[in-house]
């Protein structure tokens, strides 16, 4: 098997509404609008997608014990950390940590970490 890279993620929240408005305000990412389930929603992100549920969809196709909150990923950003921050600010987004310098999967970043509407930890990265 040749794994070339992850499309998307699935986060479960509580109001997926609410978790829209925040990833697509906040983020700037785009809602697709050609879901055939009503229970999903999905965002753009970069060239993956971030697909909103909630716990109790009515799917077999889901985690054994899907669960608010408990997601941490990375999103990397190609502003730099200061400006991220501001935008950040200007949403009144409350920062959990950093900037903190970090290894990722292409070398040295920038990283600060927020939470979203369900606790899910969000970790927001620059790389030099």
């Amino acid at each position: 098997m040749r794994v070339r890279r992850l499309d998307h993620i699935v986060l479960t929240v509580s109001n997926i509404e609410k978790a829209t408005r925040f990833y697509h305000e906040v983020f700037d990412m785009p809602v697709i609008n050609d879901q055939t389930d009503e229970n999903v929603t999905t965002l753009r992100c970069g060239h993956q997608l971030i697909r909103l549920q909630k716990s109790d969809r009515p799917t077999e196709l889901k985690a054994e014990h899907p669960t608010i909150g408990a997601a941490d990923f990375c999103i990397v950003v190609g502003d730099d950390i200061e400006s991220v921050e501001n935008h950040l600010k200007s949403y009144f987004v409350n920062i959990v940590a950093g900037p903190i310098e970090k290894i990722g999967s292409e070398g040295k970043m920038t990283s600060i970490y927020i939470t979203d509407n369900d606790q899910n930890l969000i970790e927001i990265s620059s790389y030099k």
